[in-house]
């Protein structure tokens, strides 16, 4: 069985920890640990391969994290998009790559799920029921009236289960449903608990997002009940550059029509079975949901400082999460997100409202969403020390062994100042080294670019000066990471 792992979503609702450049999925949030790595390790026991479809932007951060991991002969298959066409789509590109009788477990990288051992057992039931040309998805017990999920009805009749809660077998889906107003919410929960009663199983369930089948028979159902975004995907397969990695142009990508796995397929098939599934599992999909799986002390505040400690007076229930020290004193079910470029305060209950920030942002041209003020890229990190209109400074960390692209500028020139290990420039046709407290120039238009090929990181503060310093000033004439 081979897990594909879904990785190209931006998590708006955690902004401003979530950015387009270093979402949810890769923020560390958990002991340490990122959800992808969480997602890669909890899969890797149960399947024979891991197949990974992420964007090329977040690419690096997928391949920085696994080798962070150590694991022991460990190896992924990559497929990236250029554009994100949703999950259809990405799903159908790892499917083409796959043999047809190949079963395949799908996940989204951003999952929290506590209870790995149930886990284990729903993914091999469900296992089971993939063999037999099913398509199978995960259903979560629901214990609230969630309006952020959306639901499976399932056909509850005919189907036992054990008092552990683990399904002997698949039940038959009847619909899949929008997000529901509460009310409508309510009402799925009501009949949950009179079926309760009934010691019958259950009828609605949370969408996990997670599935699972023959590759073959996805691709079947994909071509039967949404041709057109077969056709392009395949189209756009048959297209692609295939070398270490699977890379899909740009061009076939956005001909793809979008959609997601649920309607252009789980929703019109006969074919389609839910797996019941307690778990303990949230999509962290808010900072409410964040809030219910961090570490809370006495007074119900969930904390997380990364270099100090929160000072409470008399606050409660509180989340908390910041990058210097936060005072809260008399407030009570507030979240507090605090970043070096952004601060986020809210009630508890109104998080969903989050995406409508991000809009806003976005509508005013702003990079908050995308970038915060330390970026990773594949070759290290770069931290922004302060930007005005005509100038930016910033911090260049670059890893042992890494360099950044061959490129110019437009509308710039930079002075470089190195403040650890030894930086080989090129410069024009000429090529040197730059040790520490030593410094260089790059004139505006001049082809250049810097490398480690020494054994620790370089440090470098660069200054940036012209008529415009934006990140889209960078023509790339070659490229280790085949960004040009």
């Amino acid at each position: 069985m081979t897990n594909i792992i879904l990785c190209g979503g931006n998590g708006t609702r955690l902004w401003p920890l979530s950015r387009t450049l270093m979402p949810k999925q890769f923020v560390k949030l958990f002991d340490g640990e990122s959800l992808f790595q969480k997602t890669v390790a909890r899969n890797q026991k149960s399947c024979d391969a891991q197949f990974i479809v992420s964007n090329a932007e977040q690419y690096f951060l997928a391949v920085d994290q696994i080798e962070e991991m150590a694991l022991t002969n460990y190896k992924a298959d990559y497929l990236l998009e250029p554009a994100g066409r949703n999950t259809a789509p990405a799903i159908a590109l790892a499917c083409f790559a796959l043999a047809e009788d190949e079963i395949v477990l799908v996940t989204p990288s951003d999952h929290l799920i506590k209870d790995e051992e149930a886990y284990f057992e729903v993914v091999s039931k469900a296992k089971e029921l993939a063999a037999s040309d099913n398509l199978v998805t995960f259903g979560i017990t629901p214990n609230y009236p969630e309006t952020g999920f959306g639901y499976i009805e399932a056909i509850p009749s005919v189907v036992l289960g054990d008092e552990s809660g683990v399904m002997s077998a698949g039940l038959d889906v009847k619909s899949f449903k929008e997000k529901p107003e509460r009310a409508v919410a309510e009402g799925y929960l009501a009949k949950n608990t009179k079926l309760k009663t009934q010691n019958s199983k259950l009828q609605y369930y949370w969408n996990s997002g997670m599935f699972c089948f023959r590759a073959g028979l996805f691709l079947e159902e994909l071509k039967k009940h949404s041709p057109a975004i077969y056709e392009a995907s395949l189209s756009a397969y048959n297209n692609a550059k295939i070398d270490e990695m699977i890379r899909v142009s740009h061009a076939y990508m956005t001909a793809i029509p979008e959609d997601s796995i649920d309607y252009a397929v789980m929703e019109k098939s006969d074919r389609v079975k839910v797996v019941p599934s307690d778990i303990d599992w949230s999509d962290l999909g808010s900072f409410d949901a964040l809030y219910e799986e961090l570490p809370q002390d006495g007074s119900g505040n969930a904390l997380s400082t990364k270099h100090f400690e929160a000072i409470i007076e008399g606050s409660n229930n509180n989340l908390i999460v910041s990058e210097k020290l936060v005072a809260a004193i008399d407030v009570d079910d507030l979240i507090i997100i605090d970043t070096a470029d952004a601060l986020l305060v809210t009630r508890k209950g109104s998080s969903q409202k989050v995406k409508e920030v991000v809009k806003m942002l976005k509508e005013r041209n702003s990079e908050l969403p995308n970038i915060h003020v330390t970026a990773h890229r594949p070759w290290g990190t770069y931290t922004i020390l302060d930007e005005a209109e005509s100038c930016k400074v910033k911090r260049i960390v670059v890893k042992p062994g890494k360099r950044l692209s061959l490129q110019k500028h437009h509308h710039r020139s930079e002075h470089w100042i190195i403040v650890s290990g030894t930086a080989t420039v090129t410069r024009g046709t000429d090529e040197f080294l730059v040790r520490p407290n030593e410094s260089t120039y790059i004139p505006m238009g001049e082809l250049h670019r810097l490398e480690n090929v020494g054994k620790i990181p370089l440090v470098m503060i660069e200054a940036q000066v012209g008529e415009y310093v934006g990140e889209d000033d960078i023509v790339r004439i070659e490229d280790d990471f085949k960004r040009t």
